[in-house]
């Protein structure tokens, strides 16, 4: 596997975590693209260190979305942006170093903040001009 820094998805998250997921503390969310997966079926996923190896080395929690780049970049944008609230959305409001599992992170409420992260931007386009 090869990682790089993704600096276009990361502005398009770090927008999104403004709009939709205030918890979420953009200075410690980074976001990759991988190369050369062998996991099928998988367009991302989010990491992070569990709360006890966070207290072993000193550090407070950090989230890592990788974005396999064989898969997201043959999506259309609308769906990027999908996966991309599908991935924040793994981050729990307590941004601990846990995750908010399937029963929250499901194709219903990706929906839902897609339709209200489609909504703020317009209205953020229309304020600023």
């Amino acid at each position: 596997m090869k990682y790089e820094s993704a600096p276009d998805i990361q502005k398009i998250a770090d927008e999104i975590s403004i709009l939709l997921f205030p918890h979420i503390k953009i200075e410690r969310v980074k976001c990759f693209r991988s190369f050369g997966t062998s996991s099928r079926g998988t367009i991302a996923r989010c990491h992070t260190i569990g709360k006890l190896m966070q207290k072993a080395i000193g550090v407070q929690a950090y989230y890592a979305l990788e974005f396999i780049s064989e898969r997201f970049e043959k999506l259309k944008e609308e769906d990027k942006i999908k996966v991309i609230i599908h991935e924040l959305m793994h981050i729990p409001a307590s941004f601990g170093g846990g995750f908010r599992h399937h029963d929250h992170v499901c194709d219903k409420n990706i929906e839902k903040n897609y339709r209200a992260y489609k909504l703020k931007r317009e209205e953020k386009v229309k304020w600023f001009g």
